[in-house]
């Protein structure tokens, strides 16, 4: 029968098992559990096996240099011995065999020699040693009267303490490393989509102050825009801004969503639901539990699939086909689309009740021929980033290249600049010498205006000096400003030091010269 300083031992153990402490401040408190248990003991040491040696990783009443230790199972009789017991393994004070932590031992009790008492247990989890518990007396015969029972059950539970550290490590570390993935994941998207949201347009700037406010936010966001104008950049943005940053974005086509499929893909079923569905399926919804789910052109999305999308929205809760129960998620929802909900409300191909549901926080992308402002400065930061990819020498627009990318529509918007722009690059290295700079000239875009081109910086000013209407004088100053620093920016890619020398000026003072004219 055990005592009740014995249960006592038992609960801390248990406790230890399940806390939430960090592994080394658990391993470190199992050991003085030991020792206030049994009190009897001058020294308890906790040893993990790492290939042939044991190294220590607690100890009580032990100096702490012995921590920084290892101990090879054929140098030390003792501990090998452990090793090989099937239970604990009592040494009589006799034993000729030398004790590992002589001298070691702490306390006053050190002061009358050698330790005289040792009981080693060997730790085992499924069959596998996977370290030692010992207890060291410097009194002969101290430890003889342990009860055996008690001893075996303190052995067991330590392995099993051993076991859920090393799992709760484990699992943390693939947190982090699951974590880690989702962030290059997103960092990743974003740098093949253009990286950052580019442009000094007055449009631009209040759509990144819009994602700054929503992101943080758990809300709904719904995108909308024209093809083209950078939506998936847009969400790929705010949920690397939103709280959710360290777990993945799913993202689903509702447009590639076949109706026969749709509804397993979102909502999953069960092993048996329909013909074919041999095994159990998650869904994207489960797939996102904890995570954000990006369902680009919900426009797209069957009608007879968006009462359980509105379910899912108003409740948090899926139901997978076939199965009877439900199943609670969180999941922060994304919705992108081009087409004009409204009108597809008002046309019957969209719930009215889903749309005020995704509809909570809206962004509307403009497009491209609504900022103009943006057109140099995207066409720099996809020239450098094709560049890259080409492995080609810097890139650098032409005065006429730019009038005509200006005076061209771009029906096809941020997308087509991009298409247009790699087609061009590659026509011009065709002509330059071997690590020379690329310049692409009007010919080389592909493209025909769609209305006047506007002249280059030059002409603009001199056509300025001579304008039948007065214009005022700071107004002039402030657009030639304006567009000497874009274009120093779009000639150097986009660098701003660059831009900066080609300016004749220091690289803060363009900083705050471009913030004064409304380009940062």
């Amino acid at each position: 029968m055990a005592t009740r300083s014995e249960f006592e031992l038992l609960l801390r153990i248990a406790q230890d098992i399940t806390s939430a402490l960090p592994k080394q401040s658990q391993e470190q408190r199992l050991v003085e559990a030991v020792h206030a248990a049994i009190p009897q003991s001058d020294a308890v040491a906790l040893l993990r096996l790492h290939g042939d040696e044991l190294v220590p990783i607690a100890v009580h009443g032990l100096g702490p240099e012995l921590l920084g230790q290892r101990f090879r199972r054929a140098e030390h009789p003792r501990l090998d011995a452990i090793c090989g017991s099937e239970g604990p393994l009592r040494f009589p004070a006799d034993c000729t065999l030398p004790d590992p932590f002589d001298g070691f031992v702490t306390g006053p009790s050190s002061l009358t020699g050698t330790v005289h008492s040792c009981l080693g247990c060997p730790l085992r989890i499924e069959g596998r040693l996977v370290g030692v518990l010992t207890l060291d007396a410097i009194e002969p015969r101290a430890l003889d009267r342990l009860d055996s029972v008690f001893v075996d059950v303190i052995a067991a539970w330590t392995a099993a303490a051993l076991r859920t550290g090393d799992l709760l490590a484990a699992l943390e570390r693939q947190s982090q490393i699951k974590g880690q993935i989702a962030r290059e994941l997103v960092r990743d998207a974003l740098v093949q989509q253009g990286g950052l949201l580019v442009g000094p347009s007055e449009a631009m700037i209040r759509l990144r102050s819009e994602i700054d406010q929503v992101a943080s936010a758990d809300f709904p966001v719904l995108v909308t825009g024209e093809t083209g104008t950078g939506k998936e950049l847009v969400v790929r943005t705010l949920h690397a801004q939103s709280q959710r940053k360290d777990q993945p974005l799913i993202q689903v086509n509702c447009a590639a969503l076949p109706e026969s499929v749709a509804e397993s893909e979102l909502f999953g079923h069960t092993k048996g639901a329909f013909t074919g569905a041999t095994s159990v399926r998650l869904g994207k919804f489960q797939a996102a539990d904890g995570a954000s789910l990006f369902l680009d052109e919900i426009g797209e999305l069957p009608l007879h699939l968006q009462p359980k999308l509105l379910r899912v929205l108003q409740t948090g809760e899926v139901q997978s086909i076939g199965s009877d129960s439900l199943r609670r998620v969180d999941v922060r929802v994304f919705a992108a689309t081009n087409r004009d909900l409204e009108a597809e409300v008002r046309a019957g191909r969209f719930r009215a009740d889903l749309l005020y549901r995704l509809d909570v926080c809206r962004l509307r992308l403009p497009p491209l021929r609504a900022r103009l402002d943006d057109v140099l400065p995207l066409a720099g930061h996809a020239c450098d980033r094709i560049r890259r990819q080409l492995g080609t020498g810097r890139v650098r627009l032409r005065a006429c290249a730019q009038s005509r990318l200006l005076a061209y529509e771009w029906p096809g918007n941020v997308r087509e600049l991009e298409n247009v722009l790699a087609r061009a690059v590659l026509r011009a290295s065709a002509r330059r010498e071997p690590g020379g700079q690329v310049e692409i000239s009007a010919e080389d875009l592909g493209i025909e205006p769609s209305r006047t081109e506007p002249m280059p910086h030059e002409a603009k000013f001199a056509a300025v000096r001579t304008a039948a209407v007065p214009v005022p004088l700071r107004t002039s100053v402030l657009d030639y400003e304006r567009t000497l620093v874009q274009s120093a920016l779009c000639e150097c890619d986009g660098n701003w030091a660059q831009a900066a020398a080609r300016l004749g000026m220091h690289r803060s003072n363009l900083h705050h010269l471009a913030k004064r004219l409304g380009l940062r």
